[in-house]
């Protein structure tokens, strides 16, 4: 395969091995879906097992039009669920309907993918996908960890995450410079969360922004009035847990 074949710019590093490509979509649970979404497929190295193995719909958004061009090639029957446009700009249909996510994601918008599937939490039910180990790391990561972050909190607030196994560079083309991982989330049955949800976004992010600083220090990047007297406010953000910041932003509920 020659290097005119891939585009750097987005971050594509086609998968080779088929029996990693099986391992991954059979990492589907499927319970109670109605929908399964491919996000990036690329050469269809895993589209051929969805296609083949599941009864469910399956929809395939790819952003190279080169590849949507060989995807319709390769699975001309199937050329209606073959979509060519930007997931992080995909609109899920109005129904209810609950969808399962699946991918290799590319590298350079794998953690945009992930608010995107944050902001549709009551549609997507499960995510199989292969990313950076490294944002695997901090996906499935606990407070007081270094790798405990922004995405810690925020996915593991609506789902369980589960690393499911490591993948060596070298099953891939271009070959990436670092290790990928295998990673399952399942919605947990938390619908909403005890307080104002924009404001807990916001609240998270601000306190890892400035890691480094106590919450107090923090916090005021989106907050400039009198802040309440919480021992939290004392602490750094990865010494929380998610329960303690949906705690912290139901008391600054009160002040903003």
């Amino acid at each position: 395969m020659s290097a005119t074949h891939y585009r750097k710019s987005l971050g594509q590093h086609f998968l080779q091995d088929e029996n990693i490509a099986r391992k991954i979509v059979s990492s589907l649970e499927l319970e109670g879906i109605s929908q399964v979404i491919e996000i990036g497929p690329g050469r269809g190295v895993l589209t051929k097992y969805l296609f083949r193995e599941y009864k469910l719909p399956v929809l395939a958004i790819e952003i190279d039009r080169n590849n949507v061009e060989l995807l319709k090639t390769k699975f001309p029957e199937h050329q209606n669920h073959i979509l060519h446009q930007d997931i992080l700009q995909y609109n899920l249909p109005e129904r209810d309907n609950q969808y399962a996510v699946i991918g290799n994601f590319p590298y350079n918008i794998s953690s945009q993918i992930f608010f995107w599937v944050l902001y549709n939490r009551s549609k997507i039910k499960e995510i199989v996908c292969m990313v950076q180990k490294e944002v695997a790391e901090r996906m499935s990561a606990v407070p007081g960890t270094k790798t405990y972050g922004i995405l810690s909190v925020l996915l593991q607030a609506y789902y369980h995450i589960d690393v499911l196994f490591s993948v060596s560079p070298n099953v891939f083309y271009p070959k990436p410079k670092v290790y990928s991982a295998v990673i399952r989330l399942v919605r947990n049955n938390i619908v909403h969360l005890d307080c104002d949800e924009d404001l807990f976004f916001r609240v998270v992010k601000a306190c890892f922004n400035q890691r480094r600083k106590m919450i107090r220090n923090s916090i005021r990047s989106i907050y400039q009035g009198i802040l309440p007297d919480l021992e939290v406010m004392k602490k750094r953000p990865e010494q929380l847990g998610i329960q303690q910041f949906v705690e912290m932003t139901k008391e600054l509920q009160i002040f903003m």
